[in-house]
Parts: structure tokens; C-alpha cells; sequence
């Protein structure tokens, strides 16, 4: 509903219709949700194999993130990202102290206290979900008087119409999460049982430095997205889209090759263990595959702003196939690098359907031939400084420095009238 949001914000002649319909609907689903999921609570625990307990902390955690959906997504549409920012990080912060508290600070407090005797210090895995129940709740809290600003309301006709459109949206977005998360379900299928948890482990600590790329690609995700769609009446927005998916790329395989040649220094702050090094392999795959996420969330603007949401969903679909398919073919013969490469593949393939399908549906005049130079200079030199020259510093940094001067030769001027212009 939060894409539906964005589109109809900029299309509808009365805004308000649209988000107290959007307000209302996803209000009304997440308290039937609610209310189903915490009726059968007893029974999802039992299919999980997982305690009650943790199946309500889920429940209420989910709900309340399902609430503060649309007031997010009106801070993001009203162009407030200091507010939208600091709600998040104050969110983040929360936890983070809740955690600290729960594990460091309440265990010595209640030492010896006849208080110790209500806290469950040996199952701590509590803890955590309480930390995330109680930030949730507190960001649902400061978000609450948008509530009473945006109204609730109910327009049926213009419900349909939103949900027509997001539901292949929500469709795509069931097909993402396989692409995030089968990798470990395959690992552990297909791997030697004896084998499978620690190649699992090794795995997720080493994909862990892939996140520098998920966080400037979620970054870039958040802002863009509202941009789009205020800018798709415009005669100029093709334009506008190309040239700003031109320069994320530019910046993201910059991102791309820095994390590559410095993975030696990152890994010691996100994976200080040694033991779990051997995996390092992974790294630029993950990264150039989030990378090419990245830049196909940039190209799925064409079918957002076009009303042809069914494509992202046809995508998306396909792109979850390769990954069931890849990680099928590849798993048992490279381990966890045929998995790595499974995600490359899928990502790398959504990225080229929504390019070429784009351009005939809605044609953008990206430049390709710049945007294929510094991609191929970026993974080129990721290439050979991971593993021809296997993580040497000074070749690797030789390679950032001469990335950069190409950039500034050729878009140097360019990116200077840009900063330039914001002051």
C-alpha cells in the first residue's frame, strides 16, 4: 500500500481521499491480522516448533510496524526526511539501549535482590523481543497524532483502485523475500548435515559486509521513490530518471569496489573472528548483486509511474525462480559461493528484464555507455584486487584513486554545478 500511496498522492485530484483510504485500509487489515493471528498464536507456535511466547511478541511487533506504514510514508511524500530520519534512528536507539539494558545492566541490578527471582536470566532470546515490542510501540506512539491529522475515511471506489495496483506489488515483494532468505534454506537442504550449520554460519558473517551497499541502496530507495512519482507528470522526467540512475550508479560502484579493496579492515569491526573469514569470498558477489538491486529499484520507476505494477510482480517472480534454481544447481558443487552467486544471478537478471522490457514500454534515455564504463571499470577492478592480487592494499587503493579521477574527468564539472546548486 505505501507504493499505492506515492502513486495516488500524485495523481488524485483531492490527496486527502488517498490517505485516509490508505490510513483506513491498512489500519483495518492489520487489526484483522491481528486478531486472527493472536486467536491461532497457539497453534503457529506448535507448527514452528517455536515457543507461544515468541509468537505473540511477533504478532504485536508486526502490527505495530504495519500501523506506522502510512504515516512514514507521508513524512516521506511530504518531503520531511529529517523527522522521517530521526523517528527511525531514535527507533534504532531504543532497541539498542533495551538491549544493553536487558543483557549488561539488569542482570547485576538484580543480583542478589529478591527481584532477580521475576526475570529469566537463562532464556535471554526474551529480551530482545521485548526491546523490539517496546521501540515499536514507542515510534507507533510518536507517530499517533498523524492519526488524528491525516483522519480516517473510506472511499471504495478509490480503495479498488489502489489495491489493483499494489497487490502486484505485494506479490513482488513475496518473491524479494525469497530471494533474501532461501540462500540459507538451501544451505541447509543440500549441505552434509554435519557441515551445513557451520557453512551457514561462516556465510551470514561474511555477507554481513554486504550491508554498507544494502544501506546505501535502502538510503537511495527511501528518498527516490516520492521524488518519481512527484516528478512523472513532467515532460522532462525520462531525463530526470536517467540522469539520476546514471549517478547512483556512478556512486554505488564506487561504493562497490571501496568495500571490495578495504574488506581486510571492515571485516575485523563486522567479523572480528577469524574463524568465520574463510567466507570472504562471498564479499564483491554480494556486493555487485545488492548493487544491481539497486539500480533495478532505479529502473522500476517505468512500470510505478505507468500503472503496470503486474510487471514488478512477473519480475520479481522470475527472479525468485533463479534463485530457487540457481541455489538448487550451484549449492551442492560450490557450496556457500554457489549461493552467493544464485543471488548475483537473480538480481542481475531482474535488473536487465526491467531494463529491456522499460524501454519499450516506457522508453528513458539512460546512458548506457557511460553507465557500462564505470561498471565495468568498478567490477573490473573489484575483480583483480579481491582475487588476482588477493587484497593488497596499495594495488587495491591504486584502483579506488583511479575510479575517482575517472569520475572527476568525466563528470567532475558536472558533479560541482550539482553541489553547488543546493547551496
Amino acid at each position: 500500500m505505501e507504493t499505492a500511496f506515492f502513486r495516488f498522492m500524485n495523481r488524485e485530484e483531492n490527496p486527502q481521499k488517498v490517505q485516509s483510504t490508505a490510513l483506513t485500509s491498512v489500519t483495518l487489515t492489520t487489526l484483522v491480522f491481528f486478531i486472527v493471528a493472536w486467536f491461532l498464536r497457539e497453534h503457529i507456535a506448535h507448527y514452528l516448533n517455536y515457543e507461544v511466547a515468541f509468537i505473540q511478541y511477533a504478532i504485536a511487533i508486526l502490527a505495530l510496524d504495519a500501523l506506522v506504514v502510512i504515516p512514514f510514508a507521508w513524512f516521506r511524500n511530504a518531503g520531511k526526511p529529517v523527522a522521517y530520519a530521526a523517528i527511525k534512528i531514535g527507533n534504532v536507539l531504543v532497541n539498542l539501549f533495551l538491549n544493553l539494558f536487558f543483557f549488561l545492566v539488569l542482570p547485576k541490578m538484580a543480583l542478589g535482590e529478591p527481584m532477580a527471582s521475576y526475570f529469566d536470566f537463562e532464556n535471554k532470546v526474551h529480551y530482545i523481543f521485548i526491546a523490539n515490542l517496546v521501540a515499536s510501540l514507542l515510534t507507533f506512539l510518536v507517530l499517533l497524532p498523524l492519526y488524528v491529522k491525516i483522519k480516517f475515511a473510506f472511499y471504495p471506489r478509490l480503495w479498488r483502485a489502489m489495491f489493483a495496483y499494489a497487490f502486484p506489488v505485494l506479490i513482488a515483494g513475496i518473491a524479494f523475500s525469497i530471494n533474501e532468505g532461501f540462500d540459507r534454506v538451501f544451505l541447509r537442504k543440500l549441505l552434509p548435515s554435519e557441515t551445513a550449520d557451520a557453512t551457514i554460519g561462516i556465510y551470514a558473517a561474511c555477507y554481513k559486509l554486504g550491508m554498507f551497499m544494502t544501506l546505501f541502496v535502502t538510503a537511495y530507495k527511501l528518498g527516490v521513490e516520492p521524488f518519481f512519482f512527484n516528478k512523472s507528470r513532467d515532460k522532462s522526467a525520462p531525463q530526470t530518471y536517467a540522469t539520476i540512475t546514471y549517478y547512483f550508479t556512478i556512486f554505488g560502484a564506487f561504493v562497490l569496489l571501496f568495500i571490495t579493496v578495504y574488506t581486510d579492515l571492515f571485516k575485523r569491526i563486522l567479523v572480528p573472528d577469524p574463524a568465520y573469514w574463510e567466507a570472504l569470498w562471498i564479499v564483491p558477489v554480494i556486493l555487485l548483486a545488492n548493487l544491481c538491486l539497486g539500480i533495478y529499484h532505479s529502473l522500476s520507476v517505468w512500470y510505478k509511474i505507468t500503472d503496470r505494477t503486474s510487471y514488478g510482480a512477473y519480475i520479481s517472480i522470475f527472479g525468485a525462480i533463479v534463485t530457487l534454481v540457481g541455489n538448487y544447481a550451484l549449492i551442492p558443487i560450490l557450496s556457500y559461493k554457489g549461493a552467493a552467486l544464485a543471488t548475483l544471478l537473480a538480481y542481475g537478471t531482474m535488473m536487465l528484464l526491467s531494463y529491456f522490457i522499460g524501454q519499450y514500454k516506457y522508453p528513458i534515455p539512460y546512458p548506457m555507455k557511460k553507465i557500462g564504463l564505470f561498471l565495468g571499470v568498478s567490477i573490473g577492478a573489484s575483480v583483480l584486487a579481491f582475487y588476482v592480487f588477493d587484497r593488497n592494499l596499495w594495488v587495491g587503493s591504486f584502483f579506488v584513486v583511479g575510479y575517482l579521477l575517472l569520475v572527476f574527468s568525466l563528470e567532475g564539472k558536472q558533479l560541482i554545478r550539482l553541489a553547488n546548486s543546493r547551496d
